[in-house]
């Protein structure tokens, strides 16, 4: 990719060197612009950028790939009773900004900071402008405790990262919003690196060529954009 990328609107794609051509880690390509075209372009190949601050922006498809299927997530009993009390509630796309800065911001076990740069920040914001980009808020008495935000093409949630401010928060988003795109006919929460966070939430690993496999029949399917406050009924 030239140094001097051209700026992409979501009417313009961009074709990426074939997963197949990625290093062992998962590195498909070096550079380009985080602008709208980009970065729908990357999500509809299977890839996704990561970086940190002060380096060129890195394009990753990993092998294999870390993913909640939506008829596959383990709810733990404790969680259960959790969500029964009602501590939570939880909305969609009313903060979303808010939840990405959280995310940003967040500080997290052994490491400075997060790679959500501020390019990252307004890259994304833009996105959920467009209707591609989602936040989940979980609040505690109408204080943003957690939440999550990602991308959702097709029938795919493409989970981008999470923050929690109390103990299980950052579970109840993702467990509210599976429970949403499942009825949505989502088949699955991209996690693309594991943890083992959310490995007890049920994610597992993927072969990437299942994953893409999946991905071109999941794109067949309707894009729910927009705003998506309204589905928190579904």
């Amino acid at each position: 990719m030239k140094e001097r990328f051209p700026y992409l609107d979501e009417n313009n794609t961009f074709q990426f060197p074939s997963p197949d051509s990625a290093t062992p880690e998962g590195i498909v390509a070096v550079g380009g612009n985080l602008s709208p075209g980009m970065l729908l372009s990357a999500y509809n190949q299977g890839i996704f950028p990561w970086y940190s601050d002060g380096d060129p922006i890195i394009w990753w498809s990993p092998d294999p790939r870390c993913v909640i299927f939506t008829d596959e997530l383990h709810v733990s009993k404790s969680m259960k009773k959790l969500l029964r009390r009602g501590q939570f509630s939880i909305t969609l796309d009313r903060r979303f900004r808010d939840v990405i800065t959280a995310c940003k911001k967040i500080p997290r076990r052994g490491q400075n900071g997060t790679w959500i740069t501020d390019a990252m920040l307004e890259a994304y914001s833009i996105l959920h402008d467009l209707g591609y980009a989602h936040s989940v808020e979980v609040l505690d008495d109408g204080w943003l405790a957690g939440g999550m935000y990602g991308v959702s093409l097709g029938s795919f949630f493409f989970g981008e990262s999470m923050f929690s401010l109390i103990p299980n928060a950052s579970k109840a988003a993702i467990i509210r919003l599976n429970n949403i795109i499942k009825k949505m006919g989502f088949l699955m929460i991209d996690c693309q690196i594991f943890s083992l966070h959310l490995r007890t939430l049920g994610a597992r690993m993927i072969p990437r060529n299942e994953f893409l496999r999946l991905l071109e029949d999941g794109l067949k399917s309707e894009t729910h954009r927009g705003n998506w406050s309204a589905f928190i009924d579904v």
